[in-house]
């Protein structure tokens, strides 16, 4: 490999040491970030365009009868509570306070990946079928502006995951 194609290539965060382990493929990619008004690091995907629906957000979330779970929908949609606390079992679900959100995935904001999360803690994650029927999304990596593309069949897989209607 010339030094230019080594140079190039992203040093593999430890989810994708993961998929290589289980021999699932993916693609790497980066975002910029930026810190929004509270501090937060956010991803910019506007690059994306026509392929922002591709991209997806991992939000972790409480349920007053299961505890932490886990809810995968493309970053343009938001995450419906009450169909999320419907499959899951759950009366409600509501966001997981952000001061809790490192002790309990491993994850800052904004990095929480669905691997990660099921390979460390086999929390229950709950993919939107939005992603039905695509050949690849893209879900965090386990850094901030970190990204990988994988088949969502390959991802539910792997994360022993329920594919239904999350969004709102």
């Amino acid at each position: 490999m010339s030094k230019k194609k080594k140079k190039d290539k992203l040093e593999k965060t430890l989810v994708e040491k993961i998929l290589d382990q289980q021999k699932i493929k993916y693609r790497q990619t980066s975002f910029a970030t930026h810190k929004d008004s509270g501090g937060v690091a956010q991803m910019d995907t506007s690059i994306l365009k026509d392929k922002q629906p591709l991209v997806y957000k991992t939000l972790v979330c409480e349920g007053n009868k299961t505890g932490p779970l886990v809810g995968v929908v493309p970053i343009t949609e938001h995450l419906s509570m009450k169909k999320l606390a419907k499959i899951s079992g759950n009366k409600k679900c509501e966001m997981l306070p952000l001061k809790k959100l490192q002790k309990t995935t491993g994850y800052v904001h904004g990095a929480n990946t669905p691997i990660g999360i099921w390979f460390n803690h086999h929390l229950p994650i709950y993919l939107d079928d939005s992603m039905n029927g695509k050949d690849e999304i893209a879900v965090s990596s386990g850094e901030v502006g970190r990204s990988i593309w994988v088949n969502p069949q390959d991802l539910a897989a792997f994360c022993h995951a329920a594919i239904t209607d999350l969004k709102e």
